[in-house]
């Protein structure tokens, strides 16, 4: 029994279809980027699988239990952060949860062991007691994905999770998603965000038009891609260093955009990376920074959404 099922679904709003005859299957413990363009259904997906809204046609099950005809069964198990966060500005994150958790019908106890848990899963346990109309949308995001996780539910499902937030709050949010995926939970995460997927995620469904364009790993779905990194350097590269690093394996071009910077590309994965850099430095050049000018799975995208849809 996979924890996310989803079988022909279909929702259409007059003659716009949002989302078209979609087939998709979560595996258990693996966290999904839903990917795609404004507009592309991924939102649709997640209201359906959240019972915000009904589905035209299909079928959605949620660790096996059917979302359509048994919503309340099937979400019991499930944790969500759909919606802009908003919370009444009078009360405190430990309120909230308080709140949350009574609806829930948890305990006394068990709200006050798994609100200091959750707290501290999402860095907020220092404000615990603060009044939340002075969050920031950083921490009110964070204070949503505790709320999710408060019943310790076996899937999550977000929505955009770091959209409008500030560098600082979009880098907090990921790395209390990174420490999720190291538990058992499933994941599905919608982004439009190439690079955040990129890093955070273990498999990639992209959508677009409401049909689903493909399903993979993120390492099956980079692998056959150029990668292309910058490297600056302390000092500028001679040219017997310049076709040193060009006669490297994997390398495919090397370009030099400044006095002390090369724009080098090439195929492979992280290992491929590994030895590229590796070989740069046994060269004797003096590398100061090597940086991944876009993430792989960028030009698997690109080919798969048409020009003009982002």
């Amino acid at each position: 029994m996979e924890p996310i099922a989803i079988e022909h679904l279909s929702k259409k709003y007059g003659e716009y279809v949002a989302v078209n005859d979609l087939s998709l299957t979560v595996e258990r413990g693996v966290c999904v980027g839903y990917l795609g363009p404004n507009g592309a259904g991924k939102t649709t997906t997640i209201k359906v699988l959240t019972n915000l809204l009904r589905a035209s046609s299909g079928k959605a099950y949620l660790n096996g239990v059917d979302v359509i005809h048994h919503p309340k069964a099937a979400l019991d198990g499930v944790g969500a952060v759909v919606e802009t966060p908003e919370f009444y500005p009078q009360l405190t994150p430990e309120e909230c949860l308080s709140y949350v958790g009574t609806i829930r019908g948890m305990s006394g106890e068990a709200i006050a062991d798994r609100s200091h848990a959750v707290l501290e899963q999402v860095k907020l346990l220092e404000v615990a007691d603060k009044r939340t109309g002075k969050f920031s949308k950083g921490m009110k995001q964070r204070l949503a994905i505790a709320q999710a996780l408060l019943h310790e539910p076996s899937i999550l499902i977000l929505d955009e999770p770091t959209s409008g937030l500030d560098p600082r709050g979009m880098v907090e949010v990921r790395e209390i998603i990174k420490g999720l995926i190291k538990t058992d939970i499933t994941i599905l995460m919608s982004s439009h965000l190439l690079y955040e997927v990129q890093e955070v995620c273990d498999k990639v469904a992209i959508i677009d038009r409401g049909v689903l364009q493909t399903y993979d790993s993120v390492a099956n779905l980079s692998a056959g891609h150029d990668v292309t990194v910058t490297i600056n350097t302390l000092e500028p590269i001679t040219p017997p260093e310049f076709r040193a690093i060009n006669a490297l394996h994997d390398i495919t071009s090397v370009k030099r955009t400044e006095t002390l910077a090369l724009k080098v590309s090439f195929t492979g994965g992280p290992e491929a990376q590994f030895r590229v850099l590796r070989g740069i430095l046994n060269t004797g050049v003096k590398v100061v920074s090597y940086m991944p000018q876009r993430a792989a799975i960028e030009d698997v995208y690109l080919q798969l959404v048409p020009e003009g849809e982002a």
